[in-house]
């Protein structure tokens, strides 16, 4: 049994993390951001579990992390500020939890000498494809603020494997789509606007391409990562090595859904024209050849199985349809 830490764990992909490491009996300590409210996010929907402890703190405290760090053997580092249209307005926030947040879990993982840490990166670093399938040499390209934090905190992370041997792998998950996921993605936004009854669904451009990756394929690849020596001191997809675009992708979920219903090119949901990241299409050669990962979630699948998330009503209820999601 290992004792791992999740930060982000109150978020969507860390959720399902959470769930999946617990299944798997490991004892799980999964960080949720503070509030007064004590409400744990997605973690609110997780069982009880005699293995599972939530706490509350933020990883831009640097002697916190140092103090939930310790008797761990396995950091998955997956806080973060993620959304790309909020940080056009907040860039600054972005630099502080991103970049100075994987510092603090760093220092402080090097300092209580854990045996792993897996720090989460995003297929965002590499901006629109140069070439495809893009495989990890692809040059980074900082389209946004948010993928230029994403870019330092890579570095940093990457840093303390070179300068000071922590055992530490930086997993790049390209497009992750599932249930719990936030509206702000294209997704969670067509599913949920069908499913509350809209004539209309407001979108910004379909012409990119994306790698979609279901959330349990993601969340195995974070697993098989962390069994994995050879993934120490490398960067390393995690992708379907597929690619659709959102105009595909619009229609694939219209026909599950059964629906005909219109979709509006909405422009504050536009990127602006050089941050715009047009294709997307991930190598997924390594983690293969590292880990026993295959993906198991057609596109298809997937989607049929987030959209009956996303149907239930007391799922749906969750979501504000009427609002644009930065």
């Amino acid at each position: 049994m290992k004792k791992t830490l999740v930060t982000g764990a109150d978020g969507f992909i860390g959720s399902h993390l959470t769930e999946l490491l617990l299944k798997k009996g490991n004892k799980v300590k999964a960080l949720s951001q503070y509030n007064s409210f004590n409400y744990w996010g997605w973690l609110e929907d997780i069982p009880q579990n005699k293995n599972l402890e939530v706490i509350s703190g933020d990883i831009r405290d640097p002697h916190f992390c140092k103090e939930i760090t310790k008797d761990i053997d396995v950091i998955f580092h997956l806080a973060a500020l993620i959304a790309i249209p909020y940080s056009y307005a907040a860039p600054d926030s972005y630099v502080d939890t991103n970049i100075k947040g994987t510092l603090n879990i760093c220092q402080a993982a090097k300092e209580n000498r854990a045996s792993r840490v897996i720090h989460t990166s995003t297929s965002e670093v590499y901006g629109t494809a140069q070439y495809v399938p893009i495989d990890e040499n692809h040059p980074k390209q900082a389209q946004s603020p948010y993928s230029a934090s994403k870019i330092g905190a890579d570095s940093m992370a990457m840093s303390f494997y070179n300068a000071f041997n922590l055992p530490l792998t930086i997993a790049r998950p390209f497009n992750t789509y599932g249930p719990r996921q936030s509206a702000r993605a294209i997704i969670p936004t067509i599913i949920s606007q069908i499913a509350a009854g809209k004539k209309q669904i407001k979108l910004g451009d379909l012409r990119p391409t994306r790698d979609f990756n279901f959330v349990k394929d993601i969340c195995n690849g974070f697993t098989a990562l962390a069994k994995s020596d050879d993934a120490v001191g490398k960067e390393i997809n995690i992708a379907s090595n597929y690619e659709i675009s959102m105009k595909d992708t619009l229609d694939l979920i219209k026909k599950i859904m059964k629906s005909d219903v219109d979709f509006i090119t909405e422009d504050q949901r536009l990127r602006p024209e050089n941050s715009e990241v047009f294709r997307l299409w991930g190598d997924n050669t390594l983690i293969k050849k590292l880990t026993t990962f295959i993906p198991e979630y057609s596109i298809e699948r997937g989607l049929e199985e987030t959209i009956n998330w996303f149907t239930k009503p007391e799922n749906l209820k969750k979501y504000k349809t009427n609002i644009y999601n930065v």
